[in-house]
């Protein structure tokens, strides 16, 4: 236990403290213990954060009454931080030099950044903080740090659904299904230790195409009686326009490559 803190002292602690672990839950005797401190004057000290990261768009502190209650942090991104880093990063994603042989499109240095993968999670956190999932679920591999990113805001943990089962993950479900973009049969595998039954769970991928993939974790998700609360991307593809999932989001469309042009469109879509 700290001797002495100051109301500076406790104030930029309690911040690094609810800001560093979103959504997780402290009782006023979590820090009451640390700083030896009355509950009121936590309280009070509370209030100053709560209404600091409100006015500078910072997210949101919600306090819990009651004996199971207790104060957390919300990462909502303010609207001007959203439309600064959406535009930052549509003027990169439109860099005809991205545009690969076959009409593919370079994206490891935005999803492996974690910049774009904070700033990212925060808003597709956005769309489902109001659901309470028990866990988030992607498929290998350029998913993973978006989802991560996104199971971090929730607080909850992050379960792979792999191309390939690995013996290091014990007895697991396979299921086959064919891809949207280019309509061949995978294998797409599940640890059974990695869910239980009746849980559930939101849906986060790099990129839906076709929607194949996507769809395939959802039926995935029925052989273990789990429901699906949400889907959520950060590109998704204008064509084809009729996808194998519907209801979900994404960040951005991608509505044009052209590979003999040299020319990219990708529009903003939150």
């Amino acid at each position: 236990m700290i001797d002495i803190a100051t109301r500076k002292e406790r104030l930029s602690i309690i911040s690094q403290i609810l800001t560093n672990h979103p959504n997780h839950l402290y009782p006023l005797s979590y820090f009451s213990e640390m700083f030896g401190s009355a509950k009121s004057t936590l309280s009070e000290d509370i209030s100053i954060i709560k209404e600091t990261l409100h006015k500078y768009g910072q997210g949101e502190i919600e306090v819990l009454m009651g004996a199971g209650g207790g104060v957390r942090y919300l990462p909502y991104i303010g609207e001007a931080e959203k439309e600064q880093v959406m535009k930052e990063i549509l003027v990169k994603m439109q860099n005809p030099s991205r545009i690969l042989p076959g009409g593919y499109v370079y994206t490891a240095d935005i999803f492996y950044n974690p910049y774009y993968i904070e700033k990212f999670s925060r808003i597709l956190w956005g769309f489902f903080s109001r659901a309470n999932p028990d866990f988030i679920i992607t498929a290998e591999t350029k998913g993973i740090p978006l989802a991560m990113g996104v199971a971090r805001l929730f607080d909850r943990p992050l379960v792979v659904a792999r191309r390939e089962s690995k013996v290091t993950e014990g007895s697991v479900v396979t299921i086959n299904y064919i891809s949207g973009s280019s309509k061949r049969i995978q294998t797409m595998s599940l640890a059974k230790r990695a869910v239980s039954e009746g849980q559930k769970t939101i849906i986060i991928d790099d990129f839906i195409a076709g929607g194949g993939t996507v769809r395939a974790i959802f039926e995935m998700m029925k052989e273990f009686s789990i429901t699906v609360l949400g889907c959520g991307a950060a590109i998704s593809t204008r064509q084809p326009e009729r996808k194998r999932i519907e209801n979900y989001k994404s960040l951005m469309v991608l509505e044009e490559v052209n590979e003999e042009l040299q020319k990219l469109v990708v529009s903003s879509n939150i």
